[in-house]
């Protein structure tokens, strides 16, 4: 099964580098907004092992808020919330608009407003286990992250507090989930075997650092 992921995740890779060239960058959530934020990490109540998770920090990132087809506000869509925190090797967090219920976390969900459930569709492996993440309204412009660890309920372990808009509204900003999966947690499952070669594509396609923007230099 691994190898045919690979092998589909390759032949995939195709045609999103001819996007990414197409739609400078951005084979897939081609419309979107950057905003400012601030990420506050109070850490999990029960331990993962994961050091981004159960640690407690305050970091400055961009968020940014698009359409996974980039059909016009009016439609439903594929929804995204990409996550940037900074550091010598940043974190990228990309979650998709998703189900709101423990058996449907997992599933894409097609909805207009951005103020909805957001999952990890790709999985994560930890010290205790498998992590799936989420990012989930709480007031307008804050969001709360929580994480699902082996068979536990999910708990909150951080809020993010959005801020301005960049200008311009959507700067370059190339996120590699796969890459930078926060500290303490490998990228795994059938969705990261799949994405591996694809961001890799992009990624030579660009030919351009994923770095191109951080917070405080939009």
């Amino acid at each position: 099964m691994a190898d045919l992921l690979d092998v589909a995740g390759r032949v995939a890779a195709v045609p999103l580098a001819l996007l990414a060239r197409a739609r400078g960058g951005r084979p897939m959530h081609p419309r979107g907004v950057v905003l400012t934020g601030r990420l506050v990490r109070t850490g999990l109540l029960r331990p993962s092992g994961a050091d981004w998770l159960d640690g407690v920090g305050t970091d400055e990132v961009l968020v940014r808020l698009s359409r996974g087809a980039g059909l016009p506000p009016r439609l439903p869509d594929l929804l995204g919330f990409a996550l940037r925190a900074p550091g010598e090797t940043p974190v990228d967090l990309l979650l998709s608009s998703a189900g709101r219920h423990r058996w449907t976390h997992r599933v894409p969900v097609l909805r207009r407003d951005p103020a909805t459930t957001y999952g990890s569709i790709m999985g994560y492996r930890s010290p205790a286990g498998p992590v799936l993440l989420s990012a989930t309204p709480v007031s307008a412009g804050v969001f709360s992250l929580g994480a699902r660890v082996g068979r536990s309920p999910e708990q909150p372990f951080a809020r993010v507090v959005l801020g301005r808009q960049t200008g311009p509204p959507d700067p370059p900003l190339h996120l590699d989930a796969v890459l930078h999966a926060p500290p303490g947690l490998v990228a795994d499952g059938p969705m990261a075997r799949f994405r591996r070669p694809a961001y890799a594509a992009t990624r030579a396609a660009l030919g351009a650092s994923l770095d191109a923007v951080r917070p405080g230099r939009p």
